[in-house]
């Protein structure tokens, strides 16, 4: 008895344990809360899947408890033998059939889903983004507005967004959950799918296909306006200047300092190359995350540009530049943090939850 008692104990903290952090995490980083076209097709496919698979299981349940109370083996029956089924045809056509129907009834939405996300035939119409994985960022080039920025990705609420997909270096995976489903980023094809979100927002984005020492960390957001503030930011983002010196003595050393330590052979601030070796920093002072995953403050700016080893591991910014006094750092960073080409920012679209 006392060993139920401590099964039974055990098996309700855990659930209690389990109920309680399934309340845990991020709004905008959730498959089970669509607020996108394609998280809304993964989320109905989960609902069926999940569906079929209790339907099964429930009959499985009750097919079990009544052979276990049927069937039990009973007093003075010890060397009873029931009927034997084997070699029954209605039987074995009914539990080869039914699995059959039930693959059917998952696989065919399935596939339904698959190629409808992944159909091209109006990329055209629509806004076209070229999106390059690399260890251990996004690179965004925006083919038809002839720009490119990096980490974070500005689209406009209600409109469909074709993106096609490479990786420069190792497989990867893109995969924003609250509003798409996964693509393999691979390095030798480009995948195409198409997003489009309901509403304005910062979505989390992950990368789903492990990469290397720093995986966890290739994080992104993707960054849902309205329509107008799309092509604002758009237009913004055109005519940014990269000669133009900035008003404050700090940040006009700092812009020395990155050109002199030939920085910008790597991040590429307006027009840059098409395959950066590094983030473009055009509108840097606006992003979400610096690394990806750092608070945007000038102190984690400062300990990344100081040791960005230490804080992601195999980047491949790490002895590219030539070491740096912490004054040095504060002047680049002071540079870096007053790029904000545009009023359109992440708090446009809600700040990030």
């Amino acid at each position: 008895m006392r060993g139920w008692m401590g099964k039974f104990k055990a098996l309700f903290l855990l659930s209690s344990l389990a109920l309680i952090l399934s309340g845990c995490g991020k709004e905008n980083l959730t498959a089970l809360v669509p607020k996108g076209y394609g998280a809304e097709s993964s989320f109905n496919l989960i609902i069926l899947t999940t569906a079929v698979m209790s339907l099964v299981f429930l009959a499985v349940v009750i097919v079990f408890v009544i052979v276990l109370l049927r069937y039990r083996k009973k007093k003075g029956q010890e060397d009873f033998i029931p009927k034997q089924v084997e070699g029954n045809q209605t039987l074995e056509t009914v539990w080869t059939v039914i699995p059959i129907i039930l693959v059917i009834i998952m696989a065919v939405p399935t596939v339904i889903a698959t190629f409808d996300l992944a159909d091209t035939s109006e990329a055209s119409e629509h806004i076209n983004i070229d999106v390059t994985g690399n260890q251990y960022w996004w690179h965004f080039d925006y083919q038809d507005e002839d720009f490119q920025t990096s980490q974070d990705m500005y689209i406009p609420a209600g409109e469909k967004v074709y993106l096609n997909m490479l990786a420069s270096d190792v497989q990867h995976a893109f995969w924003v959950p609250s509003i798409s489903g996964k693509m393999d980023v691979n390095t030798d094809n480009v995948n195409t799918m198409y997003i489009e979100a309901y509403e304005e927002g910062v979505y989390w984005g992950k990368c789903a296909e492990l990469c290397g020492p720093s995986h966890s960390l290739m994080d992104f957001k993707v960054i849902v306006v309205s329509p107008e503030e799309y092509e604002q930011w758009v237009a913004d983002m055109q005519s940014v200047d990269p000669d133009e010196e900035p008003q404050d003595a700090v940040a006009q050393d700092g812009k020395a300092l990155f050109e002199e330590n030939s920085c910008m052979g790597c991040h590429a601030i307006g027009e840059g190359p098409d395959q950066p070796v590094g983030p473009g920093l055009t509108n840097f002072g606006d992003r979400t995350k610096i690394a990806g995953f750092l608070e945007p403050t000038k102190e984690n700016l400062i300990d990344w540009i100081m040791d960005p080893e230490s804080i992601k591991p195999g980047n491949k910014m790490t002895g590219k530049y030539p070491d740096l006094s912490e004054d040095e750092a504060d002047k680049i960073a002071e540079y870096l943090m007053q790029l904000q080409p545009s009023d359109v920012t992440p708090e446009s679209a809600g700040g990030l939850k």
